[in-house]
């Protein structure tokens, strides 16, 4: 159904969109839309973080300080 449209297609829905909100509504979805955007990839990096931090925490060293004055 969408592979039909183009880009004609695509600059009209823009048009009808534009002149049914106008232009500051539209601008202001677009701001709120980018920062959406943003909160998500910050969002996504944080957690990779914790994951990294999670698995260095595992991989810390474990042995005995018995066994590593021996070594």
């Amino acid at each position: 159904m969408l592979n039909n449209i183009g880009i004609p297609g695509l600059l009209l829905i823009a048009v009808v969109v534009l002149v049914l909100f106008g232009r500051g509504k539209v601008s202001s979805l677009m701001g709120e839309v980018g920062k959406g955007i943003t909160a998500f990839k910050k969002g996504v990096k944080d957690g990779s973080e914790e994951i990294e931090r999670a698995s260095a925490d595992q991989a810390r060293d474990v042995t005995p300080e018995s066994e590593k004055d021996k070594a």
